[in-house]
């Protein structure tokens, strides 16, 4: 049986439900990272990774997350406007920043967190609302690539050393 009280106390937590602010799906875009998807040509490489983005409730910043694997000599971490078929120029570093430096040797885990908004742009973005780049993700116009330097010559002499990018993933 139901009384007053029980229906009163479910409609309650219903709109509740309802008035909750919550991060949309809209919001979260992520990329998995591999020697594969690199241009012009493939890289051969066993690194892998993820990139995570959440734009914030009001869409003024994007926090990130960038996570590799079995990946050597990590240089730096950059987002880039292209699409899947192109090679595109860099519109936010991601890292290194703040004192951070490149890594030797193999490298596992987190690589990199933190958050920008379009005060950080460079390149083609610099001087766009952070509206702009959203559009850009959305129409999969994006990617995020990590590049690796073995701090020797020659360059691209195999895992470790792409100075250009070793693994990559488009933005979705």
């Amino acid at each position: 049986m139901f009384t007053s009280r029980s229906v009163l106390f479910s409609l309650v937590a219903a709109a509740a439900c309802f008035a909750m602010p919550a991060q949309s799906a809209d919001g979260v875009f992520t990329a998995a990272m591999d020697g594969a998807q690199c241009l012009p040509d493939a890289i051969q490489t066993p690194a892998t990774g993820t990139v995570e983005l959440r734009l914030s409730a009001d869409g003024k910043k994007i926090d990130y997350k960038i996570t590799v694997n079995k990946l050597l000599n990590p240089s730096q971490a950059d987002l880039h406007i292209g699409a899947a078929s192109q090679n595109g120029q860099v519109a936010v570093k991601l890292w290194p920043l703040g004192g951070a430096s490149a890594k030797r040797g193999e490298f596992t885990g987190v690589l990199a967190e933190g958050s920008f908004d379009a005060g950080d742009f460079v390149g083609p973005m610099a001087g766009s609302p952070l509206s702009d780049l959203v559009e850009e993700i959305r129409a999969g116009n994006t990617y995020v690539n990590v590049h690796t330097y073995d701090g020797a010559d020659p360059p691209y002499s195999g895992p470790g050393d792409y100075r250009v990018g070793e693994i990559r993933g488009q933005l979705k």
